[in-house]
C-alpha cells in the first residue's frame, strides 16, 4: 500500500512513525508546512516532522508547498499513485483536486462531531470535559464533517494540554494502524451535523486573565493554554507556574489581593477561590519565582498583584 502522509507537528510525527512500522506499507512522500523563522533571532526552523525524518535518515521525498493549490503540487502527489492520503494536523485545508486523488483520512483530535476546527485539544480542556479522543474520518470539502471510520476515547482527568496532546498522539497512532489494516472492510458512519460544535484558532489574547474570575476557571485556562499563548495579566505579567488553592470561598472586591507569601508561592485571591502563583515573567524579563517578583515590587500581603 502506498501512502502519502501530510502533517506538521510532533502529533503527526508520532502517527507517521507508527505507519512506517507496517511491513506492507510504503510512504514515498511526506507533505508538510514550510520552514519558519522562530525566536528572537528568527532562525529558520523546519517543522517537527521534517526534522525527525532528516535525523532518522528516512528515505522519503519531503514536499513543503506554500499552498496546495500551487502549480505542480497536484501532479507531484498524483505521480506517487497513492492508495491512501493520511492527514494529521497538516495546517492547510485540502482542495477538492487533492481529495479526489485517493481516499483521504484525517486523524482529528476530538470525538467528532464535537470540536470541529483548529483547537480541539485546548477546547476540550477549557470546557472541562471528562473525555477527549481521536476520530479517523474520511475527508470531504466541509470542515471536519466527513464520515467516521473509527474513534478512540482518552480520559481527560487532570491532564494539561501537553499531557493530553501526548496521550492523543499515542491513541491516534494506534488508531491509524487499525484503520489502514482494516480499511477495505470499514463501513463509514455519517456524522450527525446537528450535534456539531466548532472551535476557533487560539490567539494570543485568549491568554488574558482577570482575578475577578473564578480560580478554577483561571487554572483551567492555564492548563489549556500553557505554553502558548500562556496566561497573563493586563499588565503583561505572565503566570508561568500555577496551582489551585481554595476554590470555594467568595472574595468579591478582594480579587487580585495577595493573601500569603512564601518562597514556594504567592497566594492571590480570585472572585471565587484563590491561586498559588509559583513563577512569573514580567515583560522583557526572565522567568523568576513569584516571591522574588513580589519582593522586587516591594509588595506585601494585602496589596494587589499587578
Amino acid at each position: 500500500m502506498r501512502i502519502i502522509f501530510m502533517g506538521t507537528p510532533d502529533y503527526a510525527t508520532c502517527i507517521l512513525s507508527k505507519i512506517l512500522t507496517l511491513p506492507d506499507v510504503c510512504v514515498p512522500l511526506v507533505v508538510t508546512q514550510q520552514d519558519k523563522p522562530v525566536g528572537r533571532k528568527q532562525v529558520l526552523t523546519p517543522p517537527h516532522i521534517k526534522k525527525w525524518l532528516l535525523e532518522k535518515n528516512i528515505e522519503t521525498k519531503i514536499l513543503q508547498p506554500h499552498s496546495l493549490r500551487e502549480a505542480g503540487v497536484k501532479e507531484t502527489l498524483a505521480s506517487v499513485h497513492p492508495d491512501l492520503i493520511i492527514v494529521a494536523a497538516y495546517g492547510q485545508i485540502l482542495p477538492k483536486e487533492i481529495l479526489d486523488l485517493a481516499p483521504c483520512i484525517n486523524l482529528h483530535a476530538s470525538i467528532l462531531p464535537s470540536y470541529r476546527g483548529a483547537s480541539p485539544i485546548q477546547s476540550s480542556i477549557l470546557h472541562q470535559d471528562q473525555w477527549s479522543g481521536v476520530t479517523a474520518m474520511l475527508m470531504e470539502e466541509g470542515l471536519d464533517s466527513g464520515d467516521i471510520l473509527a474513534l478512540r476515547y482518552v480520559a481527560l482527568g487532570e491532564k494539561n494540554v501537553g499531557e493530553l496532546f501526548d496521550a492523543l498522539a499515542t491513541a491516534a497512532a494506534d488508531l491509524t494502524l487499525r484503520v489502514i489494516e482494516n480499511f477495505p472492510s470499514i463501513q463509514p458512519l455519517p456524522q450527525v451535523n446537528a450535534d456539531a460544535s466548532y472551535c476557533k484558532k487560539i490567539k494570543k489574547n485568549d491568554g488574558l486573565i482577570d482575578f475577578f474570575d473564578e480560580a478554577k476557571t483561571i487554572y483551567t485556562k492555564y492548563k489549556a493554554l500553557t505554553p502558548w499563548p500562556g496566561i497573563f495579566l493586563e499588565s503583561g505579567l505572565k503566570i508561568k507556574a500555577l496551582a489551585i488553592g481554595d476554590d470555594k470561598q467568595m472574595h468579591h472586591d478582594k480579587a487580585g489581593m495577595i493573601e500569603s507569601i512564601s518562597e514556594e508561592a504567592v497566594s492571590v485571591l480570585c472572585h471565587k477561590g484563590s491561586l498559588k502563583i509559583k513563577k512569573v515573567q514580567a515583560p522583557s524579563k526572565k522567568e523568576i519565582l513569584a516571591s522574588e517578583y513580589i519582593r522586587g515590587k516591594r509588595q506585601t500581603i494585602g496589596d494587589f498583584l499587578v
